[in-house]
């Protein structure tokens, strides 16, 4: 199998990088397409979807005076991640305890004469990234009102 990466490919800095990898990969159900574990980095994949994580101070890392990293990293973002069912996901983090972010939710976005649905809920990882997860619901006609 012949690896294509995405044309963006998130990276996302981390305090714990065994941690970080457990959830992405124990929680959410992400596997790994490589790693450098002598610097805490991490290639990982979910369907066709691609994040790489990298522990702070082991690698390279991207911190500056002004704006250092500190908890919850990714402030004002979120990873939207398009997967075939969000069952497993779910239970895998109701049994480790995880509380949702945002509660699983059947949500409808208008795109321009039409609506295109998501069945999502959003998880914040060890760091405070937020995470969301979602299944296409399909597109119907837009609702107006």
């Amino acid at each position: 199998m012949t690896f294509i990466a995405n044309a963006l490919v998130p990276e996302l800095a981390v305090s714990d990088w065994p941690r970080s990898r457990s959830f992405y990969c124990d929680l959410l159900g992400f596997h790994v397409v490589y790693e450098r574990p002598e610097e805490g980095f991490t290639y990982l994949a979910l369907g066709d979807a691609q994040l790489m994580i990298d522990q702070v101070g082991v690698g390279r890392t991207f911190e500056q005076a002004q704006a250092p990293i500190q908890f919850p990293f990714g402030r004002g973002m979120n990873l939207q991640i398009a997967v075939s069912s969000l069952e497993a996901i779910l239970e895998r983090l109701e049994r480790a305890s995880i509380t949702l972010f945002l509660p699983l939710e059947e949500k409808w976005y208008r795109k321009g004469e039409t609506e295109v649905g998501n069945r999502q809920f959003v998880v914040a990882d060890p760091d405070g990234y937020l995470i969301r997860p979602f299944e296409h619901l399909g597109e119907r006609a837009f609702r107006f009102g």
